[in-house]
């Protein structure tokens, strides 16, 4: 799969899971919604931003590097740090729902990302700075 393919299908994945977002919001009561809305509600919004995240964070890092010959390494990269971004707005937005996101979750969620960044830059395969996993 070459560059171009993979943006043109990771934004219309994207753009799908919006109107499907959308469509969650628009067509169901949350007072009188069922617990499978939720789902899906929470599930269409973080596949929709891990799309975002994902494609838009390529663009920039494509335009601040300019480097194309080790394009595959900022896709991998760029998408794996969209996964944890959209975790942590679904974690913040879960909190919000029961009413318990207060100012002290924001040190936690933080030290929740530094672990998670740091497990997968300590799992490497291999010691070289160059070598993205």
């Amino acid at each position: 799969m070459n560059l171009r393919h993979y943006l043109l299908v990771m934004s219309l994945g994207t753009a799908l899971c919006w109107l499907a977002w959308f469509f969650v919001i628009y067509s169901f009561d949350p007072g009188l919604a069922a617990w499978w809305v939720f789902i899906f509600f929470y599930a269409s919004l973080f596949l929709a931003l891990v799309g975002t995240i994902s494609v838009i964070g390529f663009l920039i890092k494509q335009r601040l590097i300019k480097q194309d010959d080790v394009v595959f390494r900022h896709v991998r990269r760029t998408f794996r740090q969209s996964l944890i971004l959209a975790g942590l707005i679904i974690i913040v937005l879960l909190l919000r729902q029961a009413a318990v996101l207060r100012w002290w979750n924001a040190p936690f969620l933080l030290g929740l990302w530094l672990v998670l960044e740091g497990i997968v830059f300590t799992n490497r395969k291999y010691r070289n700075p160059d070598y993205y996993a």
